[in-house]
């Protein structure tokens, strides 16, 4: 290999590693306000599965595994895990509402704002973050996410606990 393609990926692999130290961190004290400007707290998730989906309205995947979500969060939003969307585009409240409420989206949507903690490196739309009861990152997923791989990871990292 030449080089520079050895700096580049030495940077790559850098970014990733700070980006998945970044994500180790608790996450707790994070708070981020909704469409309606309510706050989000993360630690009111304390207990439960957090699924965090970066993603934005132009993004065709991301548009695919809305309805994913959406069963997912509607099926165990009451038991034992929750979506958050944090949307990653300049949008203003009014039309992202608008579009939430035409894709029937039933968890919380955050606007990206530029104070915004991340949870790590979102190297491409949609990522996915999945923090365990205790708020540490499980599961990073880059690309489109099923209700299906949401379960099995869960069901799967349970069984080794």
């Amino acid at each position: 290999m030449k080089k520079r393609q050895i700096q580049i990926i030495k940077s790559l692999l850098i970014t990733l590693l700070l980006g998945v130290a970044a994500a180790q961190a608790s996450p707790d004290n994070y708070v981020f306000h909704d469409l309606e400007g309510n706050p989000v707290r993360m630690s009111d998730y304390h207990g439960k599965w957090v699924v965090v989906n970066y993603w934005a309205t132009w993004c065709p995947p991301c548009l695919e595994e809305i309805p994913e979500l959406v069963n997912f969060h509607d099926t165990h939003m009451d038991k034992d895990a929750v979506v958050i969307g944090i949307n990653m585009e300049e949008k203003d409240n009014k039309s992202l509402g608008e579009f939430v409420d035409d894709y029937m989206v039933s968890y919380p949507v955050v606007p990206m704002s530029e104070d915004m903690p991340l949870l790590g490196n979102i190297p491409g739309l949609p990522t996915t973050y999945l923090l365990d009861p205790t708020g540490k990152t499980a599961a990073v997923q880059v690309g489109q996410i099923t209700q299906e791989m949401i379960e099995d990871f869960m069901e799967k990292y349970n069984s080794v606990r």
